[in-house]
């Protein structure tokens, strides 16, 4: 099994933005030691207690200190953006970076209605033309407009000698249809959807357009040394989406005392539950089990942990167990 990172550069109450930053990345310089297959950025907008609004500054910096790991974007939310200059920011990490750049896209607008206006205007139109926005990307990317095209002449410089490899993240059955479609490898965001997520990945590899389907599932993992240290730093996390659905949470993933002692309504703990549903939580080979399971329902050899917790030691130690636990270095 191959396992890779998704890391939304969480801020932790008491630290500053620069230290999540900084947290993010030194933790992609041990992934890169410790065998993991690639290292996402995710993309968000004032949302509170993430730091990482522009992906692909933070991959140039973590690119030029690491050597191996495969890097990209969770995700490029296009419909914020012109395809053209995202073919060209990308096209500068892919030739810094040779064979080692993917561009996750999604459609999601990362932020509120009035980040959406603030970056894009009308954000709801560019969504419904998302199919197009992809088709566009990709002619800058592999420079194969027709000739007849009015960006037939126009090319997005650098020209890398390997292309990034743009992937379609989603939650849904429309997401992965739309990848099938056309031919391109797909992510599923299982920690943030409750779909049948099985489901809906076997659509995507029986419905793709190509005989060789390329896929993965991200999932939400908080791996310790036992089951009940790795509860107990659950529960930052936990709390952090309880008040960020309250319009809180402005202070950072606060920590597992005050989540801990926090007076949780009868609605809260509906909400945690389902929370609980979405997660993988507990000792390595817990988490290994459960990853297996997954393995099996999803198949597809690859998981993308997101992790977040209070303490970024305690999430660099969770990353660390998790590849002891597989062997990936080895």
């Amino acid at each position: 099994m191959k396992l890779s990172i998704l890391d939304q550069a969480p801020v932790t109450k008491g630290r500053k933005a620069k230290e999540a930053l900084e947290a993010t990345i030194e933790l992609a310089e041990l992934a890169d030691v410790l065998g993991f297959t690639r290292y996402w950025v995710a993309e968000h907008h004032d949302l509170d207690g993430l730091s990482s609004p522009a992906p692909d500054i933070l991959l140039g910096i973590i690119g030029s200190k690491t050597d191996k790991i495969r890097l990209g974007s969770g995700a490029v939310l296009l419909p914020n953006y012109k395809p053209y200059n995202i073919a060209e920011r990308y096209n500068v990490l892919a030739t810094m970076f040779p064979g080692r750049i993917d561009i996750g896209l999604g459609r999601a607008p990362g932020g509120s209605a009035e980040v959406s206006i603030a970056l894009a205007g009308n954000f709801l139109k560019k969504v419904r033309k998302m199919p197009e926005l992809i088709d566009e990307l990709t002619h800058f990317l592999q420079r194969d407009f027709p000739e007849d095209h009015m960006f037939s002449k126009v090319t997005a410089t650098p020209i890398p000698e390997t292309p990034p490899v743009p992937w379609l993240l989603g939650t849904s059955g429309k997401s992965a249809k739309l990848a099938a479609g056309k031919g391109m490898p797909y992510v599923y965001g299982h920690f943030m959807s409750n779909e049948n997520g099985a489901e809906i990945m076997k659509s995507y590899f029986d419905h793709h357009s190509t005989k060789n389907p390329k896929a993965f599932v991200a999932v939400s993992v908080i791996c310790a040394e036992t089951n009940e240290e790795a509860q107990e730093l659950a529960k930052s996390n936990i709390l952090l989406r309880v008040l960020q659905t309250k319009g809180e949470g402005k202070n950072g993933v606060p920590s597992v005392k005050e989540a801990t002692e926090y007076p949780y309504s009868d609605d809260d703990l509906q909400m945690m539950q389902n929370m609980n549903d979405n997660q993988i939580i507990g000792d390595p080979a817990t988490v290994r089990n459960k990853l297996e399971e997954l393995q099996q329902e999803y198949g597809t050899d690859e998981f993308m942990i997101v992790t977040i917790t209070h303490s970024y030691e305690a999430r660099r130690k969770s990353y660390q167990l998790l590849a002891d636990e597989f062997r990936l270095s080895k």
